[in-house]
């Protein structure tokens, strides 16, 4: 005698029974156990706001940390450039030459204002920056100048040509860069001629044969080229040990003597080692 089979759709399998039983009467659609219930859409909507506002804060603080960071180095490279601006100045200044017989070529030129200057010529160490490039030539003319930035701001550069030659096209267009953001480069000249002696703003025309005896330079720097605000400003008193070399020691004034050039002494009395020239009016 065949059992009937049960209807579609009734359950022939009890929920106590086996897994393997449930698992069969599944497969033919005859018994379907209670699923649980998911997360609805309101619930994921709101998950994935709060994760949105998770991120969108911490991104936000990165993004803070980065610009406190840039904002940092910033400055700290801004106070470097100072610094070795103005060590590059005493360096430059402290072995600055001058020499009368040759007054063009040992002019010391200083320029006070809104794109000021200085230019004087020095024997340099090769340590100096871009010595490389002139190789042997350590007699150059460095000319320090506050000039337009390309993004509005000014900055202050070097240009360093050797003497008697003419500053080549590349020195020219392509300056060392000492300072950025600069809104101040300002000089003052000890002038010992005033009675009493005194700083003074301008190294007259006049002077320019000569090399001060001491020399105060002012530096003044923003954090970016949109500011007024100064955040760096060094002074420092640079004391030029070298003076102008007059004529008459740069010239032997008695022929014979060790290292002149032929003809050097023509005209000038000539005087053995040792023996004291005879005065006017005596014999």
């Amino acid at each position: 005698m065949q059992t009937p089979l049960p209807s579609r759709g009734l359950s022939s399998v009890r929920p106590d029974s086996p897994p393997r039983a449930r698992r069969w009467a599944l497969g033919f659609g005859l018994w379907t156990p209670r699923l649980r219930a998911g997360f609805t859409l309101v619930e994921m909507m709101i998950a994935i706001g709060i994760l949105s506002l998770v991120l969108a804060a911490i991104y936000s603080s990165w993004t803070a940390i980065l610009r406190a960071s840039k904002t940092g180095l910033d400055a700290a490279a801004a106070a470097q450039r100072a610094r070795v601006s103005i060590r590059m100045l005493e360096d430059s200044l402290g072995s600055a030459q001058s020499f009368a017989q040759n007054l063009p070529l040992y002019a010391f030129v200083a320029e006070n204002g809104s794109e000021g200057a200085l230019s004087f010529v020095a024997r340099l160490s090769k340590s100096f920056p871009r010595s490389g490039k002139f190789g042997d030539l350590d007699v150059r003319r460095l000319t320090f100048a506050v000039e337009s930035a390309p993004d509005g701001s000014h900055q202050l550069v070097l240009r360093q040509n050797p003497l008697v030659m003419e500053m080549d096209i590349d020195e020219k267009e392509h300056p060392l860069v000492m300072a950025k953001n600069v809104k101040g480069f300002e000089m003052l000249f000890w002038d010992s001629n005033k009675n009493p002696p005194d700083w003074v703003e301008e190294w007259s025309e006049a002077k320019t044969n000569q090399l001060p005896k001491l020399v105060m330079i002012t530096l003044k720097l923003a954090d970016n080229p949109n500011s007024d605000r100064i955040t760096e400003e060094i002074t420092r008193i640079i004391n030029l040990p070298g003076m102008t070399v007059q004529p008459i020691w740069q010239v032997p004034r008695f022929g014979g003597a060790p290292g002149q050039p032929p003809g050097a002494g023509a005209g000038l009395p000539q005087v053995n080692p040792g023996v004291v020239p005879p005065q006017q009016g005596h014999p």
